[in-house]
């Protein structure tokens, strides 16, 4: 998790606005219609918007995603990342081996 995203991650705003998006989906990805795990910004957080609420915690924003259909999603954007490594549930960059 980022630095600058951590007191945002352990709000209770957060904590209410993710549970809720979680069964608004019934508690499936909505990629694979596997396990979700990760409510998965969009639009990703910044510091530059990290306080707005129509980024931050807004459904329109939000996707729950399995881990799997998290790491492609980072994958597919991020050419830094390479075989090898993945995306843990709090977005950190781990080895998968």
């Amino acid at each position: 998790m980022k630095e600058y995203a951590k007191k945002f991650y352990k709000s209770k705003a957060w904590y209410r606005c993710r549970q809720s998006y979680i069964t608004s989906q019934h508690g499936l990805c909505e990629r694979c219609k596997g396990v979700g795990k990760i409510v998965h910004h969009k639009t990703y957080i910044t510091p530059q918007n990290i306080n707005n609420p129509a980024i931050t915690l807004s459904h329109s924003n939000l996707e729950l995603l399995c881990q799997d259909c998290h790491n492609k999603e980072h994958h597919a954007s991020d050419a830094v990342v390479s075989s090898g490594l993945m995306f843990d549930s709090n977005g950190d960059l781990i080895r998968s081996e």
